[in-house]
Formats: structure tokens, sequence, C-alpha cells
């Protein structure tokens, strides 16, 4: 009896918010650059908002969706969600009417204005009951169980339609404390988001934060002024970028941020050369490989060992994080951090990615298998290719793709967007490629742009809507 009465305790976490606002109730929980909020505020409005969707008819284990810009807001609505046991259902509010419909069926209700101003009931029997509200405080959770899940993330939809992805409190605990271990955690943390808070790499920097007690700081999207405003003046210790987005900073002239311990940095391949550019201008960098069904983070390269062994790869995995490399090349994930509807009967999640591990145990990621290109039966990673020609000083990014063709079947094209003023031309380009890569992947065709690629909010490639 002792031993089951062990394993359900050990399901059960003190609900993080309160545990924070206990121990650090004037600590700031939240800054937007016009205001900000201490735990102890952040855990009265959580606690109001929670009471307000109760008497709107939800009820725990029910998805709520959460259609809010970045902001405080958004973070009293998600955790009004989490202190009630209700799902969190965040909505990209930059997709279309059809594709926020799609992630909204389904919801008992849709907070679209803060808490306390409007939430609209969805589900019949929230409008229909007309029974007597319970009282405020019934449903409100002083735990979390590990096992339930708190929030359904949209994956950034880079090849396909986006996917709901379950994530349980587990995992984003574990996934908690396996960045902790990676990249240190200090109790005055001021971690900077500037991603999507509709998607996991911006979301986890909000619950991350309310795990540790430390402060989250939320821009509503990315202004490259006003991040290196944040960077120079707002003791911003930690910052989870794309290498899209470090290269605006360091355009910008991002120059030895004063307290930055750590800019994180996934979403993508970061080449060599953006990598010595960060370098040269004493920017602390840590690359990282994560996915939504993994709830964020898997490896995380250490910053003194990108710098010093000149590491192009995710790095090692979290230490709650298993991984090898099946037989294709396709990695392997098995842990807590892992959504449990996403793992297969052995117990492991199939990425769709490929990669390698050198001897050292670090992640190199090669590209995506559905990306593959077939070229007179030789095999090409279009990220291989786009490194050596973003490594080029006039290129500012590149897309690598496939192009049907009658004699080899496939053949390798790229898409290459000059750097501002620079003149480029197709056989130069190709000529550069030829230096350091095998004659089957230097690009047949080479095509020239003047906008920016289209990437998702999240910084992927968006190859589909360049073929």
């Amino acid at each position: 009896m002792g031993d089951v009465k062990a394993s359900l305790w050990a399901m059960l976490v003190e609900a993080w918010l309160l545990r924070a606002a206990a121990a650090h109730p004037e600590r700031a929980a939240l800054q937007t650059p016009d205001e900000s909020m201490s735990y102890a505020e952040l855990l009265s409005d959580a606690r109001a908002g929670a009471a307000e969707l109760i008497k709107r008819g939800v009820r725990p284990g029910q998805r709520v969706g959460i259609a809010l810009p970045a902001g405080l807001a958004f973070a009293r609505a998600l955790h009004a969600c989490l202190l009630l046991g209700a799902i969190a259902v965040p909505v990209d509010l930059r997709l279309g009417a059809a594709e926020r419909q799609h992630i909204i069926d389904g919801t008992a209700a849709l907070v679209q204005e803060p808490l306390g101003e409007n939430v609209t009931p969805l589900s019949p029997a929230a409008e229909e009951s007309g029974a007597p509200p319970p009282p405020d405080d019934l449903f409100l959770r002083v735990v979390h169980d590990l096992d339930s899940t708190a929030v359904v993330i949209h994956t950034s939809g880079s090849t396909s339609t986006p996917k709901p992805v379950e994530l349980t409190y587990g995992n984003l605990l574990w996934s908690a404390l396996g960045s902790a271990v990676a990249l240190g955690s200090d109790s005055d943390e001021r971690w900077l988001c500037t991603l999507p808070v509709s998607h996991i790499g911006g979301l986890s920097i909000l619950v991350r934060s309310a795990i540790y007690a430390s402060t989250a700081v939320l821009h509503e999207h990315f202004q490259t002024e006003r991040v290196l405003r944040a960077l120079r003046e707002d003791e911003i210790t930690l910052v989870s970028l794309v290498p899209t987005t470090l290269a605006r900073l360091l355009d910008g002239g991002l120059e030895h941020p004063p307290t930055l311990r750590c800019a994180l940095t996934g979403g993508g391949p970061a080449g060599e050369a953006l990598l010595e550019r960060a370098r040269a201008a004493g920017v602390p960098l840590s690359q990282t490989y994560g996915l939504t069904e993994a709830c964020s983070q898997v490896t995380t390269t250490p910053t003194a060992a990108i710098y010093r062994e000149g590491q192009l790869g995710g790095g090692v995995p979290l230490f709650c994080t298993r991984l090898r490399i099946a037989e294709d090349g396709e990695i392997m994930l098995a842990g807590p951090t892992v959504a449990p509807a996403m793992l297969d009967r052995a117990g492991w999640l199939t990425t769709g990615d490929l990669g390698r591990l050198d001897e050292d145990g670090h992640l190199h990621v090669t590209g995506r298998s559905a990306d593959t290109i077939v070229s007179g039966g030789e095999n090409v990673a279009p990220a291989e290719v786009e490194a050596v020609i973003e490594a080029h000083p006039d290129v500012l990014e590149a897309a690598v793709l496939a192009r049907p063709d009658p004699e080899w079947g496939e053949v390798v094209t790229a898409v290459v967007v000059p750097r501002a003023g620079a003149v480029l031309e197709a056989d130069a380009l190709r000529a550069h490629c030829a230096g350091h890569l095998a004659a089957y992947k230097v690009p047949k065709h080479v095509t020239f742009l003047s906008e920016p690629l289209p990437r998702t909010r999240s910084g992927k490639l968006l190859r589909r809507e360049l073929r």
C-alpha cells in the first residue's frame, strides 16, 4: 500500500505559480516595454481569471482558446487556465479565419480580450446550463498532476498544416529542469521572449520563468531597435532568438551586451559565418535543437563549446532526454519531455529530422527527411548546401530545394537573397559551392530574390512556398 501511495504522490507537484508567489511575492514575474507585474499580482489576477472562467462554465480538463498578443493579459489567461486545471490552447493571431477556427474547434471558451472584460463561452453546455455557478475556488488547483494535459500547442506548419500537440504538466516541468541544467539558472534571471507565445519556443519561457520564480520579459513581436535597447538597458540575462533575428541584431550594431549570459538560438541552423560574427561582437551564444512534440529544447550546445570547437550542431541532449539515430538517419527521441501521444509503441518519437552524432555525442542536424533531394540516385541535404551558400560574404540568406529534371529526377536549386548593395552572379556562387561540396550537391540553378525568404513566425524556412 505504501508503494501505491508513493507512486500517486509522485505524480503531483505544488502549483508553481503558488510556490513562486509564496517565495518571492514582490519579484517581477512579467515585464513588457510598458508595464510589469509581481508574482503576488500575477497570482491574484490568475485566481480572478480562473474564477471568471468557472462562472462562464469552464471546468477542469476542458480546453480554453487564448487569442491574445504576447503580454500581461496573455500570461494572466495562461496561468488562470493552469490554476483551474483547464487546458490552454494558444491561438496564433496571424492565422487566417479558417485556420483559427480549426484551432478553437472543441474549446469550451475563447479568451479574446483580457480576463475581466470578455470571455466567449463556446460550449453549448456552458451557455444553456441554468445551474448556479460553483464557488470561485472550488476547482482551483494547489497541485499540478504531471500526467494531465496542460496546454495544446499547434506546430508551426513549416512542412504541412499545423497539428495539435498535447503537452502535460510533466512535459513542461521536465523541460524547465533540463533547460536549467543545460544553461544554468540564476535567481535574478531575466529571460527576454521575442518569439510567438502561441508556439512552444515562446510559451515555454513563460512557464519556465514561473517554475524558476524568475522574470519573463515579453515583447509582442520582434523589433530590432526595441530588442537592442532591452539588451543594452534592461538587464537581460537570457534571450531566445532564431538565426534571422540574431543576424538582424548584429546588423543593428549589437556588441558586448552588458548583462547577457546566453543568447539561445534555434529554429534552424546557424552557419559558421553567423557564429563568427556573434563571437566577434562578444555575444555569448548557445545553439539548440528542439521541437513542439518534445516541449521545446532537445539538445543544447554550451557557449564555450561553440566558440572553442566551432560546434555547428544542436549540442548534447538535455539530461532527461534520450536520443538515437535510426538506420535511415532519422532523429529519434524519448523521455519525460516528449508528448505522450506522440510516442510509438516502442516509446520513441520519430521526429522527421535527419542528423548524426559525433564522437563527443553532439547532435548535428542535417535536414528534414521530407526535404531530402534525390539527384541521380544521390541524396542531398538542403541544410548542408544552404550553410555553404550562406557562408559567402555577399549572401544574406538562402533556401535550397528540388526541381524536377528529366535526366536526374531532381536537381538542386538555390533561392538566394543577397546582402544589401551586393552584386552576385549565379556562376560565381556555383563556383563557391564547388569549392566546398561534391559536384552533385552544387546547385544546377540559382535564383535571386530581393525580398526576405518566407518563414514561419518561429523562424523556420517555408520551402513549400518557393516551389
